[in-house]
């Protein structure tokens, strides 16, 4: 690349697009199976094809996008698989309203003409995250990107649901669902979402047939009464044991129903008498079951009241039948009372419609067989999940498993592939012509395949190994599958992970694997190794992101106001594992600064290798050894530390620790002090070839910094890395890790270097505190006790001079009392510096007194706001915390102000 000289400002947009551009048409992502290397695999949570993105898919993608940098920097074969979701529901939904805005619908078009338009339209704009995921930097394999609907994914979702089928796996019955009437689809379990909700209870009276008696039952849903088909009552309530086997006849509607008795009712809930709707509750629905009851539905499928109920409700609206019933049950007089509930409603996960249960023939898989290998494999470690708290949630549900209700009534998906015969007989298989056969049936026999998509969340369970060409046997999948890690938001655990882990152990088990023989233990079978389970972002008032808040900003402006690397370093920073992150983009100055201020110190290293060095070449192949100081000793332990905490933190999945450690060496170490150190050189009078090993060190250091930054700012350390050296077509993205092996952690050269860096920093307050123009020179006065340092002073004062202007060091005894001199203590040691000659110590003295006045008058403004218990109960915490925070500050400031005073005073 070009060694022309950086510009002195970094601006991102001249950076990000070439590079990336650079990198992926050069095939910098693709991997290929390379047996000469570890696999490193690691497959993207498909996002919905109608989504953008979201600050939660920075985070994600960001967290897969390092660790995938990083482990192709360490030498394996790494391989970023993307692609994205059919999303069912929502695609659907997206084309409805694109057909309503002309006027029409999908009934008018049609199945088949409507699904021509669903590709269509995702032609057009499904691909619009996967180009934003490009401007955030991730490093995928665009060569293997995937979609759950591509015909490779589509047979692998036919292969497995017949192979459950032929299993007993899947099977298909009348049950109750999770209905939404909007969607007019049935919904798993995962798909709905239950939140506290005020409503009420009524309380309605029923006659006892041939008695004067009446029962009293209670509902939060009264137009389901219309549907009861019993009473219950618990066997063992005294109150109710006369009118087991007797009969209540059902008020408005006048149908008699049996009064039974079973141990599931709690007689402490309201009256302790229960109404049983056995087509509209799914606990109704068991205790239907179990007592042989009639499952009466009385709505359909928008949610309006049917023809089973009586006609002036037939056609209503759920909601506008219960507030029509009430009035008529009130009228009637069997309306006893209505109290306040306060329950658990379903929403549906989409469009937030109140779910309804509902009885209706669909397909289930069932999951107990599946639920027990993968519960096994996250308890005996073979899977670890980041945090670990996260393995009692995925037990508790694993422990808990219902059956997968799998189908739904919508036509954009993977249409289930069983065919009907004329005499209602069915079977799973490929084609028409398969299941001809299957039938024993003649080819001219018309068969009838299922309506029914399946859920969208049976083609993404099978995306570990369908994405790898599975069922085809191949190179791929065997050397890519089992993933290592997979990073993920926690509230899909149950939708996603647990079922991958159950589908990979399934359908890969007597597949080949890595070494060609049939696979079979636990770790051959797994997905995945390790689990990451995101934070989430949450605004700085702690409100979840969302749109409808308003107060989720577009990662697309984020990145054109800051840039990539500024907003990828930035999550990263402020994202501890299993800790929500508080996020606003102007914390995306955190980024910016750290790429201005790497930016900074690779110019001036480069200009100095222009005036040290000329044309000359130099190689940052290995570590120049020659004329070593302290400084470079301890730049060169404190890299050993920051490679091997670095390393560590990220295997540990803490990558914000992991920011924090490149943070604090490349801000602090490299360019506060080391680069400060080497000036002293490169200013100095050291002959030239000295400078120029000393200028090869700095930029070799520089290096192995840029390269542990690359997995999160990949596009400033790239352009910055190819001006330091001639890389001759090399680039960093495929560079080597650092591994600190050939460097050395030395704690007695740190512990040198931290007492030269406190004495400047001694000397630095001191001259803050005392106001001393930085212009003038400091003589210092030092006392030691204990340990001698005084060998310290002498070999390195150079280093006092230049980044403290200290000209002269002299040692005193311990009885010995400097005279008007402020003073620090480092370890055992005390400086002073004498402040006669230094400020015009009267002047100095008037100005502390007045600054000391001043500050005390806001201390005391502001203990008189906090005592106020008006102002810290009504203001809101944020503002409260601010005037604590300045009276910390200001007391602070008081007690250094008065010191100097008294240094002044001696």
């Amino acid at each position: 690349m070009s060694q022309q000289e950086l510009p002195k400002i970094y601006n991102p947009k001249d950076v990000e697009d070439k590079w990336y551009q650079y990198w992926e048409t050069r095939k910098l992502f693709h991997a290929t199976v390379n047996k000469d290397k570890k696999p490193y695999t690691v497959v993207i949570p498909p996002p919905n094809v109608t989504g953008i993105l979201t600050m939660g898919h920075v985070l994600n993608n960001t967290i897969q996008d390092v660790l995938v940098r990083w482990k192709r920097m360490q030498g394996y074969e790494a391989c970023w698989i993307p692609g994205t979701d059919h999303a069912g529901i929502a695609t659907q939904n997206a084309v409805e309203k694109a057909l309503a805005k002309e006027g029409t619908n999908r009934h008018n078009l049609g199945r088949e003409k409507f699904v021509e338009r669903v590709w269509e339209w995702r032609k057009e704009y499904g691909g619009t995250i996967i180009r934003q995921l490009r401007k955030l930097g991730a490093s995928c394999d665009w060569e293997r990107e995937r979609f759950t609907m591509d015909e490779g994914l589509s047979e692998a979702v036919k292969e497995v649901f017949i192979r459950m089928f032929d299993k007993g796996l899947v099977y298909r019955g009348k049950y109750i669902v999770n209905w939404c009437t909007f969607h007019q689809t049935a919904l798993s379990d995962d798909e709905v979402d239950y939140s506290e909700t005020n409503g009420n209870l009524y309380y309605v009276k029923y006659r006892i047939e041939g008695t004067n008696e009446f029962g009293v039952v209670a509902t939060t849903r009264p137009e389901t009464i219309l549907g009861d088909t019993a009473i219950c009552v618990n066997p063992k309530d005294e109150r109710y044991k006369h009118l087991i086997g007797r009969t209540a006849i059902l008020p408005i509607v006048g149908r008699r129903l049996p009064i039974i008795a079973d141990d599931y009712i709690d007689s402490s809930f309201a009256t302790g008498m229960m109404k049983v709707t056995p087509a509209h509750d799914p606990n109704d629905f068991l205790l239907g079951q179990r007592h042989n009851l009639q499952q009466l539905n009385v709505l359909d499928e928008k949610g309006h009241m049917n023809e089973a109920v009586p006609k002036q409700y037939e056609g209503l609206d759920r909601f506008e039948c219960r507030k029509r019933l009430i009035k008529d049950l009130e009228a009637l007089g069997v309306l006893v009372k209505t109290e306040p509930h306060v329950h658990n409603v379903g929403k549906c996960y989409r469009c937030g419609t109140v779910i309804e249960p509902y009885l209706s023939d669909q397909w289930f898989v069932r999951m107990k067989p599946l639920a027990k290998q993968a519960l096994r494999v996250v308890q005996n470690g073979t899977i670890r999940f980041h945090p670990d708290r996260w393995v009692k949630v995925y037990e508790n549900w694993m422990n808990n498993i219902r059956d997968w209700c799998i189908s739904r009534q919508i036509w954009w998906g993977h249409r289930i592939p069983v065919f009907y015969a004329p005499d209602g007989t069915y079977v799973a298989a490929r084609n028409e012509s398969e299941a001809k056969k299957k039938l024993n049936l003649p080819e001219e026999t018309p068969l009838r395949q299922d309506e029914d998509v399946l859920d969208t969340w049976f083609s993404s369970w099978l995306w570990p190994f369908s994405t790898l060409g599975w069922p085809k046997q191949n190179e791929d999948l065997q050397y890519f599958n089992p993933t290592d890690a997979l990073v993920t938001a926690p509230d899909i655990i149950f939708f996603w992970v647990a079922r991958m882990v159950m589908a990979n152990m399934e359908f890969l088990k007597g597949e080949p694997g890595r070494n060609g023989k049939p696979r079979a233990s636990d770790e051959e079978l797994v997905p995945f190794r390790d689990v990451y389970f995101t934070s989430i972002i949450r605004d700085m008032q702690g409100r979840k992101m969302s749109k409808s808040l308003g107060n989720s900003p577009d990662p697309l402006d984020v990145i054109a106001e800051y840039g990539a690397d500024a907003l990828r370093f930035t999550v990263s920073y402020l994202a501890p594992l299993g800790q929500d992150v508080l996020f606003s983009k102007e914390k995306c100055e955190i980024g910016r600064n750290f790429a201005n201020k790497l930016w900074n110190a690779g110019r001036f290293l480069l200009l100095n290798k222009t005036e040290i060095c000329g044309d000359k070449k130099i190689s940052l192949d290995s570590i120049p050894q020659e004329h070593l100081d302290l400084a470079d000793r301890w730049i060169l332990s404190r890299l050993a530390g920051a490679v091997r905490d670095f390393n560590a933190a990220l295997n540990g999945f803490h990558l914000n620790d992991a920011s924090k450690i490149l943070y604090d060496f490349i801000w602090h170490d490299f360019c506060d002090w080391y680069v400060e150190f080497a000036k002293t050189r490169f200013y100095g009078d050291e002959p030239v070839e000295v400078k120029q090993v000393v200028v090869t060190r700095a930029l070799w250091v520089f290096d192995q910094a840029l390269r542990m930054l690359h997995p999160m700012m990949p596009f400033v350390s790239e352009e910055l890395w190819q001006h330091l050296a001639e890389r001759n077509g090399e680039s960093l993205i495929r560079a080597s890790f650092p591994t600190g092996q050939n460097l050395s952690i030395e704690p007695q050269t740190e512990k040198e270097m931290a007492f030269v860096q406190d004495v400047i920093n001694a000397v630095r307050n001191i001259r803050g505190e005392n106001n001393i123009a930085p212009s003038k020179d400091i003589h210092l006065q030092v006392r030691i006790a204990g340990e001698k340092k005084d060998d310290v002073f002498k070999t390195y004062s150079k280093y006092l001079a230049k980044l403290a202007r200290v000209v002269s060091v002299e040692m005193i005894a311990p009885t010995t009392k400097p005279k008007m001199s402020s003073s620090a203590v480092v370890g055992n040691t005390e400086i002073f510096v004498p402040l006669e000659g230094l400020i015009d110590v009267d002047a100095e003295k008037i100005r502390l007194e007045k600054e000391i006045e001043r500050l005390s008058a806001l201390i005391q403004s502001i203990q008189n706001k906090l005592a106020n218990a008006s102002f810290v109960e009504r203001a809101p915490k944020n503002v409260v915390d601010r005037e604590k925070e300045k009276l910390a500050n200001f007391t602070s400031s008081v007690e250094k102000l008065r010191t100097s005073l008294k240094h002044l005073s001696a």
